[in-house]
This record gives structure tokens, C-alpha cells and sequence, in this order.
């Protein structure tokens, strides 16, 4: 039987004449989309160029400059599909994401709820964009923000990508949200030295040293009577407030603390510990007010401080005399 291809000959002659006939729909559908994107670049260069003689604001226009773009691009691609497609209708995308809007919204949960946190950050401003900020057990400074995440990069050149919903909901401490900041150290002393001399050598050191501000002044307080020093707290002015400013005016000021207080003869002592032996002999065994623990006794007079080379010695005598007086015992004795 013979292969007949005038059937498959005149399909494809169909699909060629309908191409053929579509084909300008398709070319203005084409010139619509293009056009409607074009728009949105245009509308997106805007938004980043108003942001940015706002200063630091320029985030939340980063961010408006991209939805106002996405938002035009969808609307280019409906009005492209109509045009390309008469019976194409708008509305029966809608009803099918209403259909689904369920099914979306569980599956796509935490990026709608990063969204939202970032709409809200971007609102609210707590941060922007080159401020040092704290989160949780991370420090760096801010270098975008999205509507998904926020990026930090840390002082030792790492990049940590933060959710919004996290930043939005956790404390946040933001080092460079004021012109000045102030730093302070607990520095000890010893419970011999002279307190307000120690005090005075402290704060006219931080007031020579370069970097810390003359107002706010700088003070000095006395903060604890520890187990081995007093402790002395020193708290300084600096700006700007970054993170290595920090670093430079702790380091600058605690070195000349260091060097006058070794000057003037202030000591900083190191923890130390005392280790009391208690002094028991025979002659105060027993008896809690004739004992040496430390401290003098009561009104009878303590006995004869030992060292303790002497009470291993005396220990030692001891358990050898216990020693011999059992092995001098009879067997019945024991």
C-alpha cells in the first residue's frame, strides 16, 4: 500500500499559513514587551538616582526601583500575551492563582514572610547601608539590603547573608547609628595604691591621648572591689564610631594608662590566691579560740606560726611515733 502524504502535506501547509498570519500579532506583541521593559529600566535608573542624593536612604530605593520594575515587567508580559494571543485573558491567570494562592502560600512561607520583614526594614530604616551593626554572634558592616536578605561583611573579610524576618524580629545593635561612642575599660589596682592619685593619673592620661574627644569629657569610677585589685572603670569619647576607630583609641589609650601608672608606682596586680595552713597542735586540740587559721586568735595567745617545711616535719614525727607504739603493742593488746 503506498504512503499518502498529501495529509501531513497539507497540515504542515495549515501550521505555515497560520504562522504566516500570526506573525505580526507575535512582532507587536514583541515591540510591547520590549517597550514596557525599557519603561521599567528607565523607571528603576530613576528611583537608584533620587535615592542616592537622599544619602542613606538609597536602599529603600534600591529595593522600590526593583519592585516598580518587576511589577511593569508583569504587566508588559500580560498585555505581550494578549496581543500575541486573542484568546488569551488576563483573568484566567488570576483565577488560577487564586486557585492556588493556598498552595503557594505554604510552599513559598518563609521567602513571603522575608519579603514582608524586608518591607519593613526598608520602612522603618533601623540600619542602612555602611552602618556596623551587631545580630546575634554577628558583626560587620551592612553592605545591601534586599527584600529576601541583608548582607553583612564582617571585619575579617567574610560575607554573611542574614533573612530579614531575623533581623527584624532579633535585637539588633547598630555601632554607627550616632556621630560619637563611647568605650571604657576596668582597669585594677592595688588595695594599697592611692585611689584619687590613681583616678587622676587615669583620666589626665585620656585626656592627652590623641583621638579621645574633650566633650563628651572622659570620667573614672571606682566598679569593684575584687578578690586581687580594685577595679577602676575608664570610659572615653571617640568618632567616628567604627570598629576600627575603636580599636585604635582602646589601644592608644590603654598603652599610656599602662606606662603612667608604672611611672607614678601604681601597681596592676595579677589574681592571686592564699593558701592558709591550719595551725593544730596538742596542746589546742579542741579548743576553736587557741587555733591559728589565718588570723590571731581570740585573748589567749596563739601559738607559734610554723612554716610548713616544720609541719611536715611535725607530721611526719607524729606518724612515725603512732608507728612504733603499734608495733610495740602484743598481739593481744591490739
Amino acid at each position: 500500500m503506498p504512503f499518502d502524504l498529501l495529509p501531513a502535506l497539507k497540515r504542515l501547509d495549515e501550521l505555515a499559513d497560520t504562522f504566516v498570519r500570526s506573525l505580526p500579532g507575535v512582532l507587536t506583541a514583541l515591540l510591547v514587551f520590549l517597550l514596557f521593559y525599557a519603561v521599567a529600566k528607565a523607571v528603576r535608573m530613576l528611583a537608584r538616582r533620587a535615592a542616592e542624593r537622599r544619602g542613606h536612604v538609597h536602599a529603600a530605593g534600591l529595593v522600590i526601583g526593583r519592585l516598580a520594575q518587576g511589577g511593569i515587567v508583569l504587566i508588559g508580559t500580560l498585555v505581550a500575551l494578549s496581543v500575541a494571543l486573542p484568546t488569551f485573558r488576563p483573568g484566567d491567570i488570576v483565577e488560577l492563582l487564586g486557585i492556588g494562592s493556598i498552595a503557594i502560600g505554604f510552599a513559598f512561607r518563609d521567602i513571603l514572610q522575608n519579603f514582608l520583614a524586608g518591607i519593613l526594614l526598608l520602612i522603618t530604616r533601623p540600619f542602612y547601608i555602611g552602618d556596623q551593626i551587631v545580630v546575634s554572634n554577628n558583626e560587620g558592616t551592612v553592605e545591601d539590603i534586599q527584600t529576601r536578605a541583608t548582607f553583612i561583611r564582617t571585619y575579617d573579610g567574610r560575607r554573611i547573608v542574614i533573612p530579614n524576618a531575623e533581623l527584624f524580629t532579633q535585637k539588633v545593635t547598630v555601632n554607627t547609628a550616632f556621630e560619637q561612642r563611647r568605650l571604657e575599660y576596668d582597669i585594677g589596682i592595688g588595695y594599697s595604691d592611692n585611689i584619687d592619685q590613681a583616678k587622676r593619673i587615669i583620666l589626665q592620661t585620656m585626656r592627652e591621648t590623641e583621638g579621645v574627644l574633650k566633650t563628651p569629657e572622659p570620667d573614672v569610677l571606682v566598679m569593684d572591689l575584687a578578690p586581687s585589685s580594685l577595679n577602676i572603670r575608664a570610659r572615653w569619647w571617640i568618632t567616628p564610631p567604627r570598629h576600627a576607630d575603636a580599636l585604635d583609641a582602646r589601644d592608644k589609650v590603654l598603652a599610656a594608662i599602662r606606662i603612667k601608672l608604672k611611672e607614678n608606682g601604681i601597681d596592676l596586680p595579677f589574681p592571686t590566691q592564699q593558701v592558709l595552713f591550719h595551725d593544730q597542735t596538742e596542746e589546742t586540740d579542741g579548743d576553736r579560740s587557741r587555733q591559728r587559721e589565718g588570723w590571731p586568735a581570740g585573748k589567749d595567745p596563739a601559738p607559734r606560726p610554723r612554716s610548713v617545711a616544720g609541719a611536715i616535719a611535725q607530721y611526719a614525727r607524729v606518724c612515725g611515733q603512732e608507728d612504733g607504739d603499734d608495733a610495740r603493742r602484743s598481739p593481744g593488746q591490739a
